[in-house]
């Protein structure tokens, strides 16, 4: 880590998004937020592959469609349903870093990520649903191209001008958009079951988090 005189390196909490891409140079600079990231209270891997469906009492019945399309049966499975699109919230991956500048004049922070990890996809509550059909909707709905896990890698840089007697924080990991919907099981006679509201942060991309306070 580059430091300034009378600089000092400390790991401490949260920190607010702000975009770098992956891999970052170290000549590389990137905004600067004076708000730790947020940490929603979220279920990791709330995804599911193979769920069996839900007992069939505790569901209405329903009536088959009117269009004949009764005649068919459907493929019976728990669908997903997108009602809203959010901002992108950063999940962190490793410690988080800080410099101090105790300089008369601006200094260069570099940070450098300490650890490798994982990232995936995240949930208000488990939405059963697999991780391919949930990705499939939300992308078709909004434009967005997303993954089911993104790798923050060990030894990736990202170089910030610090200024006189402030500290700037980084956080190295993963974007995730967040975005709401409902689960909703789809029986084989067409007819549907409750729905289940949820809101889903999926991994976009890579890159660090900046922030900064005096």
């Amino acid at each position: 880590m580059l430091i300034a005189p009378g600089a000092a390196i400390a790991v401490l909490g949260a920190g607010s998004p702000a975009f770098a891409a992956d891999p970052v140079p170290t000549e590389s600079a990137a905004p600067i937020e004076t708000a730790p990231p947020e940490e929603p209270d979220l279920v990791e891997g709330g995804v599911g592959e193979g769920q069996a469906p839900p007992p069939e009492d505790a569901f209405p019945t329903g009536k088959p469609p009117k269009d004949g399309t009764n005649a068919q049966p459907c493929e019976p499975g728990w669908r997903w349903e997108s009602t809203a699109k959010y901002k992108d919230y950063h999940k962190g991956v490793g410690a988080q870093q800080a410099n101090y500048n105790g300089t008369s004049r601006v200094a260069r922070s570099e940070f450098i990520s300490e650890v490798t990890g994982e990232v995936g996809i995240a949930s208000s509550v488990s939405v059963k649903v697999s991780g391919s059909v949930l990705m499939a909707e939300i992308e078709g709905e909004y434009n967005v191209e997303l993954s089911a896990k993104l790798t923050a890698k060990l030894g990736n840089k990202i170089a910030v001008d610090t200024p006189s007697k402030y500290t700037t924080y980084a956080a190295y990991g993963v974007y995730r958009l967040k975005s709401a919907g409902y689960r909703q099981y789809l029986y084989a006679n067409c007819t549907r079951g409750a729905k289940t509201t949820a809101t889903v942060y999926t991994p976009r991309r890579v890159g660090w988090a900046i922030w900064e306070k005096k």
